[in-house]
């Protein structure tokens, strides 16, 4: 995650992104949406490890934790389709 952050400071320190077009333009491009994906992927992975460990801790009743984690995995997954969705809708 730190490697993307770096590279997208780098990305913007080099060409400022003023415009909405040059946004679009420059996620378009296939090692910004690579970086995009590997870093929201890690950014979802990141979220779940940590709401589990709070959830085992915090929610005692074995049904209610089941279900809320369930809630929190498809909630995650759900953001996890989106946004390669998006991603995928810039490449075409």
């Amino acid at each position: 995650m730190l490697l993307f952050v770096l590279f997208l400071l780098y990305s913007l320190a080099l060409h400022p992104l003023y415009e909405f077009s040059r946004w679009h333009a420059w996620v378009a491009r296939p090692g910004a949406s690579v970086a995009l994906l590997v870093f929201f992927a890690a950014l979802l992975g990141h979220m779940w490890v940590g709401l589990r460990d709070v959830l085992l801790d915090y929610a005692k009743p074995a049904g209610l934790r089941r279900g809320v984690l369930a809630a929190v995995a498809l909630g995650l997954l759900g953001l996890g389709v989106w946004l390669l969705a998006i991603l995928l809708r810039l490449q075409g």
